[in-house]
Order: structure tokens, then sequence, then C-alpha cells
């Protein structure tokens, strides 16, 4: 089964601070702090590979706030989304703005002057990998006090606060974050540039499938 509750919160960066080393086991996390009418919600969001033995894999991408509708006009305060397409949910593999644009149309590589053209309209942008503190620089370099902001994921049980926020699909049968899998759950963190283009980091952790069912489970082969 998927997230018992999926949503966005939109808000104004108050601030953000790391994880003090060793104070949460293996994982270290960058906590976004994000003002909103209901209070000061914490936002936990993970940059190691704690969930994952291969480790963490991060993406920043601009886009325009028309490919986010309709969540851009929701206002201020944190929105249960329909983990579904046109809800305004998020889904890294799915989602026309996110997915990566290298899927393959071709069952062998294209020519290179097809490929080339291809990558001129459509740039790819590909997963980077590293240490923990090289995705937490990607995360802050977006995270300016005073900026509209949105995060993707799941609500706290208890408190004000928002966790996985991060893809949350494509985790290997066998694993913990298993019954979790499902499409259109997507975690990301989004700040609103001066220019109304939103500035995305997005997460996921090496061990979770690049390719998912229609039930958010990896797929394999050809």
């Amino acid at each position: 089964m998927p997230l018992d509750s999926y949503g966005v919160l939109s808000g104004t960066l108050h601030r953000h601070f790391r994880d003090l080393p060793g104070t949460t086991g293996r994982r270290s996390r960058v906590h976004v702090e994000v003002d909103a009418p209901a209070g000061r919600y914490r936002c936990a969001v993970d940059v190691d590979g704690a969930a994952s033995a291969g480790g963490v894999r991060w993406k920043v991408v601009t886009l325009a706030a028309s490919v986010l509708d309709p969540v851009p006009a929701m206002g201020p305060g944190y929105h249960e989304l329909s983990m579904s397409r046109g809800s305004g949910a998020l889904d890294l593999l799915r989602h026309p703005a996110l997915a990566d644009r290298r899927a393959r149309l071709f069952r062998r590589r294209p020519p290179a002057w097809l490929q080339g053209l291809r990558d001129r309209l459509h740039p790819p942008r590909p997963w980077l990998s590293g240490s923990p503190l090289d995705a937490a620089e990607a995360l802050e370099s977006i995270l300016l006090p005073g900026r509209d902001v949105l995060v993707f994921g799941a609500p706290f049980d208890h408190g004000l606060g928002m966790r996985d926020v991060h893809q949350n699909q494509g985790a290997p049968a066998g694993s913990r974050w298993w019954p979790e899998n499902g499409t259109w759950q997507d975690g990301a963190v989004l700040t609103r540039r001066p220019d109304g283009r939103y500035d995305v980091f997005l997460t996921r952790f090496s061990g979770q499938a690049d390719r998912t069912d229609a039930d958010g489970r990896p797929v394999t082969g050809p």
C-alpha cells in the first residue's frame, strides 16, 4: 500500500540547519523550517544513504510555476493531495517536467546527430551522487530565508512537520520500505525565485529502481 497520507506544505522559509554528527546514528538530515498559518513546520530531508546501502542521489532543476499547477495557487498551509496524475502530486518517474528525459525511444542508441538534437531540445537531467555533505550543500543552495517554499511528502503523525521528502517508490522487495511503494507520492523541496520560477531539489536512494509498475514497485528487464 502507498503512504498513509501525502500532500504539500506551502509557506515561507524561516531557516534550515543540519543534524550534528552522531546525533541521529547513521542518518544525516537537513531540517527545513517553514512558517505557515498553523505555525512553524520542521521538514526533515534525508541526505545520506541510511535507507540504502548504496547511498543517495539528487538533482536540482528549475521549473516554471505552470508545470506545478494547481499547487502554486493553493495558498499557505498544508494541503492533502490525491496520489494521482493532475492533482498536483509529484512522481519523479512519470511527471513530464521531472522524469528523466533521456528515456529510450529506440531499442538501440540513436545516431549521434539525433541524440545531440534531442539533448538540445530536452536537456538531460542526470542524477548526481556523492557524499552526504555534497547532497546537503546542493539542497542548501536553494534555501534562502524569506523565499516561498513548497515541501512535498508525508505530514508528521504528531506535531507540525513533513517527512518522506524523497522518492517514495521503487524500494526493493524485502526492504522495510516495500509496503510504502506507490506512484504519484514522491517528495521534494521547492523554493520560489524572484522571477516566479521554482528551484527544485529531488532526492532518491540508490537502492530504489528508476522504473516502476502501476503500484510503484520495481520493474526489471528490458
